[in-house]
């Protein structure tokens, strides 16, 4: 079986975190917002899968990264999650440019 050169997993994990840099920069939604920083940290845990198999194939570090960085995510996805549902309830709206005050 062939297998898929790192040339073109590196391609696919490069495209996903620029595709997630841009929905992050020009999205004004928090939904839309939150669902690129998932895109960003997947690329990045892509990468740590495809160098921890073809520099360091014996050791599982790199999966061991990736699995904290998806803990990380699904924390950071729920406090996110609730960020929005409380803003929605107070402003009626999940715009960013209408979340100035954050205080109560």
């Amino acid at each position: 079986m062939n297998e898929i050169p790192v040339s073109h997993i590196l391609f696919v994990s490069t495209a996903l975190f620029f595709i997630g840099m841009y929905g992050l920069f020009t999205r004004r939604n928090m939904i839309t917002m939150l669902m690129a920083v998932e895109l960003i940290l997947n690329s990045v845990n892509i990468n740590f899968v495809v160098f921890n198999k073809y520099l360091y194939p014996e050791q599982l570090d790199g999966l061991f990264f990736t699995i904290f960085i998806i803990t990380i995510a699904a924390a950071e996805a729920a406090v996110a999650i609730a960020i929005i549902i409380n803003l929605y309830r107070s402003h009626k709206s999940i715009d960013v440019e209408e979340a100035t005050e954050m205080k109560y």
